[in-house]
């Protein structure tokens, strides 16, 4: 608009620029105030103190709560209980994925109400802009300005200009919003289905406990691995169910593959020395034994009730290691500090 005023002054008398100024003092001052309120934004609000200390307090206590779980020995609860707080830990997702749902709506809202403030303060603009050129316009006519026609074609002309821009941005801003809400659905589709998956798997496991047949807990094995391939805890148990079939060979290869998975795994190490032992080799045997008792020494007593280390009595290595003091006068063993038999 400057720029058309400004090519103007050279063909306008000094009266008709006079009312030209006035018409656009009265502009200015209508169309201030409505920058002013759109400039007004609501403060963002700001965490305080006691809130992060809160939050620091409740990941304390669950990093404690997680701590405890991985030290129990034995199922806490009962299979009934189990199933109880599955329905209701299922539930909670549910109503979570819910509320997530629920407040991306709202969001949207939001952005669309501001969105369509946004598009009623440009359409009253664009009518004040209107209102300006014809007050303008009856004001050239009655000076006897003959040149309307061109007027008109460069205010139609900036006019659409300023609508085409407007319409850009709005479309852009909405076509953003499009964007967020397919991520978030994709991400809530995501997590139900690993809610489901969980379920599912956790399910097996229980169902492999009940099983008293190595066959049978090889079956169910294998289903969790079709689910789950680089579950390395269910190539461990599938091994010892395997070695109960006497096929050490079988397990051993399980072995090395959950190795490959985690190699801290130190029951898959423990199955290695069963397997070995199973074959009578028995330097590989105390080789990966030695490593289960470096990952947890809780694999001490366990190797002690185990029938498939009894040929590794004899060894001086073996007795070392478990800790076993040997009787050559008498060619018997016992056990050494821990307590005699």
């Amino acid at each position: 608009m400057r720029s058309l005023i400004a090519a103007l002054t050279s063909r306008l008398p000094s009266a008709l620029l006079a009312a030209v100024f006035v018409v656009a003092c009265v502009f200015s001052t209508v169309v201030a105030p409505l920058h002013a309120q759109d400039a007004e934004a609501p403060p963002v609000p700001e965490v305080t103190a006691e809130e992060k200390a809160a939050n620091q307090k409740k990941l304390e206590e669950l990093d404690r709560v997680s701590e405890a779980a991985n030290d129990l020995d034995k199922p806490l609860y009962s299979p009934f209980i189990e199933r109880y707080v599955l329905d209701e830990l299922k539930q909670l997702r549910v109503d979570m994925a819910a509320q997530k749902v629920s407040l991306t709506e709202n969001i949207v809202d939001r952005q669309l109400s501001a969105a369509d403030k946004a598009i009623t303060y440009a359409t009253d603009t664009i009518t004040y802009f209107f209102y300006l050129i014809a007050g303008f316009s009856s004001l050239l006519v009655i000076m006897g300005w003959t040149s309307i026609r061109d007027v008109k074609e460069k205010v139609h002309t900036l006019a659409n200009q300023e609508i085409s821009s407007l319409v850009e941005q709005y479309e852009e801003r909405l076509r953003s919003i499009e964007e967020q809400l397919s991520e978030k659905t994709q991400h809530i589709e995501h997590n139900r289905d690993e809610i489901e998956l969980t379920q599912e798997v956790h399910s097996l496991w229980l169902r492999a406990g009940r099983e008293q047949t190595p066959t049978g807990k090889i079956a169910v094995y294998d289903q969790i691995l079709n689910l789950r391939k680089d579950d390395g805890e269910a190539l461990t148990y599938k091994a010892d169910a395997v070695l109960e079939l006497d096929e050490p060979q079988w397990a051993i290869n399980l072995c090395l593959q959950a190795l490959q998975i985690d190699g801290e795994n130190g029951n898959a190490y423990y199955q290695l020395a069963c397997a070995y032992a199973y074959l009578e080799q028995w330097e590989e045997s105390i080789s990966y034994l030695q490593k289960a008792l470096d990952i947890s020494p809780a694999y001490r007593d366990e190797a002690m009730e185990d029938s498939a280390f009894n040929g590794l009595y004899d060894s001086e290595e073996f007795a070392t290691l478990m800790g076993i003091q040997q009787d050559h006068s008498s060619g018997s063993t016992t056990k050494g500090s821990d307590g005699a038999n």
